[in-house]
């Protein structure tokens, strides 16, 4: 038997090469020994997987030096509890972190294989939607890169979301297939595995010595939850942590007695259940069955996550008092939010803690970060399903809920509407269990994620318990990572800026403040348009190969790419195309702008008026597309399927940004954030991140518009009369006849009356309220692309003034001011 004292005398394998020719000699070793295929037949995919394996020895190497540094030093490590993590393609990712990009396309080359044509091959991973999951995946990034020792906690996905397809305009939703052949960045960790129990019930088993009552759950069903690692790969590699994906997996894969009396089916059901919690991400809440599924998962990542946790820190440490010192545990949104009574139990029932002490090690150790102000969703769960599914937990959110209620109102005086509101049980209606409530008192920390969405969050959802802790809530403004979203996005704007200041903006992205000079260089100028002209041929392409929709890359190209949802506004956007439309056919002798609107994103298969939305873009394009009238001079294109590797070809090719979502609504935004790097003009209103990108940037360098978020909520509370506005406003008023009329929609007349109606009736979302202001901003847009050199200084000083928003920024201020972990 090997001891760990003779394992820790064995040497460290000596560094890897990153010569192209070692590299080329491995790449053939691991296609000929790992995949069993000659070079002379192998496949591209036989390529991709090869030079996979290549690489990850050499991230391995970084990995297991990174994860013994830890052990050495003792140091805090940083627990993200996430349902998503958008992470993309990894393999460019991990090449580029490791300095070899040059190094691995030149091996290749020598073997006559193209890097781009094989690493395009790689499947995005199906592990989120949009941007909770892409911030989740720069955390996880930037967290490496800034040398705090972190595991990213969440589900692997066999389908993730959907894939989507269009059916004569609609969004058709398919299974995702990302892990169909295999995932070589991932490791099957079967000793990680943990017992996750469901219903049953709890047994009281009398006091303990001193005095605390003593319970015990006995689930009705069990199941294990085993782990699947990734490694995520540091900016130079100078750490590497670990994602750490929970597959489901039955205690008894087949009932033996029941297979063999002939119930073939039946006999798989514990197999089944387990196979279906890990299968999709959101599953359909409308019905119960939908929404115990939603339940299940978040209690089972949350849970085989907290074991873990927990184990690890016995295992270094040996007392759960400690956990705090040296575990911070981020929640990221309300998912996890479970995750505070878990924990409670697990200290309690399992590490026989008294409840007092469970608690307060429960408060200093969990953090939550808030990603929304919409009450819809701060997710909350019906207390007969939280009852039945989870009775232990539901008897310690009761008792905590009483101990804050206690405290509400003998130390603040809280009246009982007051009550109400920091309850962790909604009273209104059906009885609920508010997980946002419990995410906030059980942390010592609750951010939001843009300034004005911190203040807001104060002053709206949490403003009672944000009164019963007023020293709780902070803002830590969301980040992108600029590996991925310049370095590797965009290798030409790259290539440009470090010929043009050096490399100092690699290791910090505010360093890219040397480019404001340049913004009045003609020749800088010249050459950055060069570049941004390349990323839209490219777009443009894709377009034709796609969608066989031929566009003119001279023309301005417009982007909006998020999630459809009715705050984000693409009805908007759409609108106004219509009412460009009539204005380009009325007017025909007018000098009008090229511009090629582009939008993407998926919507929530249960979303009626979101998928309404798509159908809308996809109907409006068909006809605006086709008018020989138009001259070209306006073009819409929906491209589907939207993800990470997409928005990796759209961003950097976009002109102009659209971040138009009702003001007060966006919690931040990251893809403001992105566009502005990659040299595009925002326009949007003054919601989430945009207000403090204004100040970055200068009020000159961006295009807003459109009411506050405090005028939007006095326009609710005063009485919003959208009827009036409309037909007041003659562009409005027609473009909506129009839609609504059937113009765009000829085979079904009545198709959008329903969604018009909402505007005149309501327009909860100020679309009606926002247009003129918004079709102005889009004139005045025009007006400042065709004077070139202003354009172009203008989107050179957003990548200049954009490199704060850098996510090694934002990880740096939690790990200082929530965590207190890393250098």
């Amino acid at each position: 038997m090997i001891t760990k004292s003779a394992i820790a005398d064995l040497p460290s394998p000596a560094p890897r090469s990153a010569d192209p020719d070692a590299l080329a000699a491995e790449i053939i070793e691991r296609l000929t020994y790992s995949i069993g295929k000659d070079a002379k037949v192998a496949k591209p995919h036989d390529w991709l997987t090869a030079t996979i394996l290549v690489i990850r020895d050499r991230v391995i190497d970084r990995w297991m030096e990174s994860t013994r540094q830890t052990y050495q030093t003792g140091g805090k490590r940083v627990y993200y509890l996430s349902l998503e993590f958008l992470i993309g393609r990894l393999t460019r990712d991990a090449v580029s972190n490791l300095e070899m990009l040059d190094e691995v396309r030149a091996a290749l080359r020598s073997l006559g294989v193209d890097f781009d044509a094989v690493t395009g091959l790689e499947p995005d991973a199906a592990l989120g939607n949009g941007g909770l999951g892409r911030l989740a995946a720069c955390f996880m990034e930037s967290m490496a890169t800034v040398d705090v020792p972190a595991y990213g906690y969440g589900i692997r996905y066999v389908h993730g979301l959907f894939r989507q397809q269009m059916s004569d305009g609609w969004q058709v939703e398919l299974p995702e297939t990302w892990l169909a052949n295999g995932n070589a960045w991932e490791f099957h960790r079967r000793e990680s595995a943990y017992e996750i129990g469901f219903g049953g019930s709890v047994d009281s088993i009398g006091a303990d010595g001193a005095g605390t009552q003593r319970c015990v759950w006995k689930p009705q069903e069990r199941m294990m939850a085993v782990a699947y690692d990734t490694p995520v790969v540091g900016w130079r590699a100078k750490r590497v942590n670990t994602l750490r994906l929970w597959t489901a997996q039955p205690i008894d894969p087949i009932l033996l007695d029941a297979f063999n009396a002939g119930d073939h089916i039946g006999a798989l059901r514990e197999s089944n259940k387990a196979e279906a919690l890990a299968r999709v991400l959101y599953p359909a809440d409308q019905t119960p069955a939908g929404q115990e599924l939603r339940l299940r998962q978040e209690y089972f990542f949350s849970s085989a996550s907290l074991q873990d946790i927990l184990r690890r820190h016995l295992q270094e440490h040996g007392d759960l008092r400690s956990l705090p010192d040296r575990a911070a545990i981020q929640l990221n949104d309300t998912h996890p939010a479970v995750s505070v009574a878990e924990l409670m139990r697990l200290l309690i029932d399992i590490h026989r803690l008294d409840f007092d002490k469970a608690w307060d090690i429960t408060q200093k150790t969990f953090s939550y970060t808030n990603h929304t102000l919409l009450p819809e969703a701060l997710e909350s769960w019906p207390v007969p399903l939280f009852e039945r599914l989870l009775p232990r937990h539901m008897q310690l959110v009761y008792a905590i809920n009483a101990r804050i209620l206690r405290q509400a109102r003998q130390e603040r005086g809280y009246d009982d509407e007051q009550i109400r509101a920091v309850s962790l049980i909604d009273e209104g209606g059906d009885r609920r269990v508010r997980m946002g409530n419990l995410a906030f008192v059980g942390s010592h920390s609750i951010n939001g994620v843009s300034a004005l969405h911190t203040e807001l969050m104060k002053q709206t959802v949490f403003s009672n318990l944000h009164g019963l802790y007023p020293d709780r809530i902070n803002n830590k403004t969301n980040g992108i990572t600029p590996r991925r979203w310049l370095m590797q996005c965009n290798p030409g704007l790259f290539g440009l800026i470090r010929e043009t200041i050096g490399d100092s903006f690699m290791d910090d992205a505010e360093a890219l403040s040397a480019l404001d000079a340049f913004a009045r260089d003609a020749g800088f100028r010249s050459r950055f348009a060069e570049i941004k002209r390349d990323n839209k041929v490219r777009l443009a392409n894709l377009v034709s190969r796609r969608m066989g929709i031929k566009l003119d890359p001279s023309a301005m190209f417009d982007i909006q790419i998020k999630r459809i949802h009715e705050y984000k506004r693409q009805l908007l956007n759409i609108i106004e195309a219509v009412a460009l439309y009539d204005q380009i056919r009325s007017h025909p002798e007018r000098d009008w702008v090229p511009r090629v609107k582009f939008l993407a994103g998926k919507a929530a298969p249960s979303y009626h008026n979101a998928k309404f939305i798509i159908k809308l873009a996809n109907d409006v394009a068909r006809v605006i597309n086709n008018d020989p009238a138009v001259r070209g001079l306006l073009k819409i294109a929906f491209i589907p399927n939207y993800n990470v590797s997409l928005a990796e070809i759209m961003v950097p090719a976009a002109d102009l940004s659209e971040q138009i979502s009702t003001a007060g609504m966006e919690a931040s935004g990251t893809g403001n954030m992105k566009f502005a790097l990659n040299g595009a003009l925002t326009i949007g209103t003054l919601d989430g991140a945009n207000v403090e990108i204004r100040e970055c940037v200068g009020e000159d360098n961006i295009i807003i518009f459109g009411m506050t978020a405090e005028q939007v909520a006095e326009r609710r509370e005063n009485g919003h009369e959208p009827r009036a506005i409309i037909e007041t406003a003659r562009e409005l008023s027609q473009a909506l006849t129009a839609i609504s009329s059937g113009v765009f929609s000829p085979d079904d007349r009545d198709r959008y009356s329903d969604l018009v109606a909402g505007l005149y009736d309501h327009d909860w979302f100020m679309v009606a309220a926002d247009f003129e202001a918004y079709a102005e901003a889009q004139r005045r847009v025009d007006a400042l692309w065709v004077d070139e050199e202003a354009w172009y200084g203008r989107t050179i000083l957003n990548t200049a003034r954009v490199g704060w928003f850098s996510s090694d920024r934002t990880i740096r201020q939690y790990a200082k001011e929530i965590w207190k972990a890393g250098p």
